[in-house]
């Protein structure tokens, strides 16, 4: 807990020092701050950003490729400049990632500054989380001070979610980042009544549209309806203004999806993860209302399909958050947030202009909605999607403390920050539990601290001495814990399209626990390689995974068995790679295997094909050669067709296939398994590196 009216010391002008301009005054600037700010607060802020950047730079290459599937898009975009704009799986530009391309756009610029390796991926994420923990430090800073500024900064920086998100290559990263950007912007707007205020929160939110379609929508109607109800001046300009924030978002995001959807078919890639070749499908079906419903056509297996007894992403409802691995993701501090936002709200009832009672509805509205969105959504829902949560836990956390601090000398007051200290621990110690073999003792270290922090909160002593220690008590018995997590998940690598924060616990992953060093939650086993190394083989492990009705055999060449049980008719066969894991997470290509994809690789579009994205991935960055991934992600996108890939064969444009096939799966196209079939008949297949190998060029 922090106070919301420090006392500071102002810097006097006489002491500040000569010269007023010039470099020598600008770093003056940087590291004091302005004239009039307490002397400690700029190096505090700086202070923090330098810990967050500490946190998520750190052996940050130890993931490898991280994300493959993105991963290979990168390098895709970095060689191709059609490829960069599309969001191209492969510079060939046979077919796009499933999602839109804002997020590929800066790793690719970022490798083609610095060239193409693990660092070069992952260091936009990393430099978006230090500037998300900046913004939300600005934001919060707006109406409160510095001391709940700090601490809704350093809530983010050390929550587990965010640090693995902001050291991996999703799009998760740039989506916070401007999420975080539309409600500081927005404050700026209620607090000036600046219409330009409010068409930058647009921008933003255009821009997360482009980077994760719609989920960037998620938080309008808090940053609209508290514009309505808080800013100045009259209903009609407010009115005004949010149509015209609302124009903003339309422009932003609308020139890329208008160029797409108007640039003829046969001139552009597939839209990944779409059935009919377009991207309003895609937003509307797979990454939209289907994510909502469950009945998400193409997906590799089923949603709860509105059963709130679950489906293949686990079972919905309002406790959703607080189950299995979820917990240890982001809900530390969520039951004291609604807790301490409740007082807060409590304490700042007023007048509909105090930017203080604004700030808090911006960032309880987006905790809320999101919150239950992520509770209800019956479709794709991975853990590491709480990261949206993030910022605004941080904020409501800091702004709801500090106003319960404010009030300290009300008995109510200490009860309730008593009992809030106390749930928080305890909260600690079920989500410890849970993973039981890793440092037993923390848990009853964080219950020991906070039962004293407790204890002093109650004590109706206001001398200095003692508000600080109850203050310091109070925040280590609370954050301990997340912060032990986010260590540990900034030292341990993590690889594949499914990630989670901090040790394994118990019913942790999509089917069943880590997958390699330091990886965890892989479907049917985890992630291909090791974790810290960029893949070059395709091996896996093995494990089972059950979802929807129909069951299907996977069998894995050089990597083990594993058997799925996904939506109706789904079936799944691999050439290389254990059970599923092969189509989320890649895996390693052998050195003999690229080798000879590599051959005469200039003579061709594409030096292979193979069944996924995720597979063709990890061939693409061993070989740094075009490959076609034939389905996209899930293996069940209708691209190419059976005819196309013939003309493709037909025109020697495609040197090796490989082996395996992943068939139709929720109403997906089975194309991908008449191709395979279709290989199989009529070619020759030999094993390399422990693969299934076609040569189809004939020689």
């Amino acid at each position: 807990m922090t106070t919301s009216s420090p006392t500071t010391t102002t810097i006097p002008t006489a002491n500040r020092g000569a010269p007023r301009n010039g470099a020598g005054a600008w770093a003056r600037r940087v590291v004091l701050g302005r004239e009039g700010t307490a002397r400690w607060e700029r190096p505090a802020l700086l202070g923090l950003l330098a810990v967050a950047a500490l946190l998520y730079f750190w052996d940050l290459s130890a993931s490898g490729w991280a994300n493959s599937f993105y991963s290979a898009a990168v390098q895709a975009g970095a060689s191709n400049w059609e490829a960069f704009f599309y969001g191209s799986s492969d510079a060939a530009n046979s077919i796009t990632v499933d999602k839109p391309p804002a997020s590929l756009w800066l790793m690719a610029l970022s490798v083609r500054a610095f060239g193409l390796s693990s660092f070069s991926i992952l260091l936009p994420e990393a430099l978006m989380g230090v500037a998300t923990v900046g913004v939300i430090y600005a934001a919060v800073r707006r109406a409160f001070s510095a001391r709940t500024a700090l601490l809704a900064g350093g809530v983010l920086a050390i929550t587990p979610v965010a640090a693995l998100m902001f050291r991996f290559n999703n799009p998760d990263a740039l989506l916070v980042l401007l999420l975080s950007l539309a409600t500081y912007f927005t404050i700026r707007g209620i607090e000036s009544g600046r219409v330009r205020w409010v068409l930058w929160a647009g921008v933003m939110i255009g821009l997360g549209f482009l980077t994760k379609q719609l989920q960037a929508f998620v938080i309008l109607p808090a940053l609209a309806g508290v514009y309505l109800v808080a800013a100045p001046g009259t209903v009609w300009r407010r009115i005004r203004h949010s149509l015209l924030a609302l124009l903003a978002v339309v422009v932003s995001a609308g020139w890329w999806v208008a160029i797409v959807e108007l640039v003829p078919a046969s001139m552009r890639p597939y839209i990944g993860g779409s059935q009919t070749n377009s991207f309003l499908e895609l937003t509307f079906g797979y990454n939209g209302l289907g994510r909502i419903t469950g009945n998400e056509t193409g997906s590799v297996t089923g949603g709860a399909g509105g059963n709130t007894s679950g489906g293949q992403w686990g079972a919905t409802g309002i406790l959703r958050l607080f189950t299995g691995e979820i917990g240890g993701q982001i809900t530390w501090l969520l039951p004291a947030a609604l807790i301490l936002m409740v007082v807060a709200f409590i304490v700042m009832r007023g007048a509909r202009g105090d930017l203080r009672r604004a700030t808090l509805m911006l960032f309880g509205g987006w905790l809320v909605i999101t919150g239950l969105a992520f509770s209800f959504m019956a479709g794709i829902f991975h853990a590491y999607y709480t990261v949206a949560l993030a910022p605004a836990l941080a904020a409501v956390v800091a702004i709801g403390a500090s106003e319960l601090w404010s009030q300290r000398a009300q008995y109510w007051a200490r009860i309730i920050g008593a009992v809030t200290v106390l749930g928080t621990v305890l909260w600690a110690y079920s989500l410890l539990s849970e993973a039981s073999t890793w440092l037993p003792w923390l848990k009853w270290v964080v219950v020991v601290l906070g039962v004293v922090a407790a204890a002093l909160i109650l004590v109706p002593v206001d001398r200095r001495s003692f508000r600080v220690a109850t203050i310091a008590t109070a925040l280590t018995a609370s954050l301990l814990a997340p912060l032990a997590y986010t260590i540990q998940t900034v030292t341990t690598a993590h690889t594949g399209s499914i990630v989670t924060a901090g040790p394994t616990v118990a019913g942790n992953g999509f089917g069943g626990g880590a997958g390699g060093p330091g990886g965890r939650g892989g479907f049917g086993g985890g992630q291909g390689g090791p974790g810290g190394t960029p893949p070059t083989g395709m091996t896996g492990g093995t494990g089972t995974s059950t979802g929807g009705t129909g069951t299907g055999a996977a069998t894995g060449g050089a990597g083990g068995t594993g058997t799925a049980t996904g939506g109706t008719g789904t079936t799944f066969t691999r050439g290389a790679g254990g059970g599923m894991a092969g189509l989320f997470g890649g895996g390693t290509v052998s050195t003999a295997l690229s080798t000879l994809l590599k051959t005469n690789a200039l003579q061709y579009t594409w030096v292979a094909a193979a069944i996924g994205s995720d597979s063709a991935a990890s061939y693409q960055l061993a070989t740094q050669e075009a490959v076609m991934p034939i389905g996209g992600f899930n293996g069940s996108d209708p691209s190419p067709t059976l005819a196309q890939f013939k003309a493709y064969v037909a025109a020697g444009k495609i040197h090796y296939f490989i082996g395996g096939s992943v068939g139709a799966s929720n109403g997906g196209s089975n194309v991908s398994s008449q191709i395979a079939s279709w290989v199989a008949a009529n070619f020759t297949a030999t094993t390399v590196g422990g693969v299934t190998v076609y040569d189809l060029s004939g020689s």
